[in-house]
């Protein structure tokens, strides 16, 4: 059994968020990654790839009545591996690969042994660049930021 560390969560939350990790990371780093598995397992696909359309919700303000904002493309993938694990894939947009490999991926971290690995080949890299093109729009943004001030006049009453 493996110690967790402090800054991984564990059980749902980490699960949570790799999940989250493989759905926003790049379709090639998770095709580089499972080619580069010294042994991939092969796996079942039990549904899937599909494709689908999710209703976007949303509200005046954030607290007023919902509203549709419209639809997005989804697709989604279930795959088992040997073992018997299952793992779940949900994409936004329509690449099917990218589906399945999460769902794969998603199986794999489902073992503490191979969640070591992973974390520092698959995940860790997935965060830092999410991070990078965060801080990349943060930059843009805040180039276009416009500080308004009011200088006080004498003249004015209070």
């Amino acid at each position: 059994m493996t110690v967790p560390r402090n800054d991984v969560p564990t059980g749902t939350e980490a699960r949570r968020r790799w999940m989250g990790l493989l759905a926003r990371g790049a379709t090639e780093r998770l095709e580089s990654v499972w080619a580069a598995l010294p042994d991939a397992p092969a796996y079942d696909r039990l549904r899937g790839p599909e494709i689908g359309l999710v209703m976007l919700r949303g509200r005046a303000g954030g607290t007023g009545a919902r509203f549709n904002v419209g639809e997005m493309p989804v697709t989604r993938c279930t795959v088992r591996l040997a073992d018997g694990r299952v793992g779940h894939g949900w994409i936004q947009g329509r690449d099917r690969r990218k589906a399945e490999l999460a769902a794969a991926f998603d199986a794999l971290l489902q073992d503490d042994e191979a969640r070591a690995g992973l974390e520092a080949s698959l995940l860790a890299p997935i965060a830092a660049d999410l991070d990078g093109a965060h801080a990349a729009a943060a930059r843009k943004a805040a180039a276009t930021r416009v500080e308004f001030f009011t200088l006080v006049r004498g003249d004015n009453p209070k």
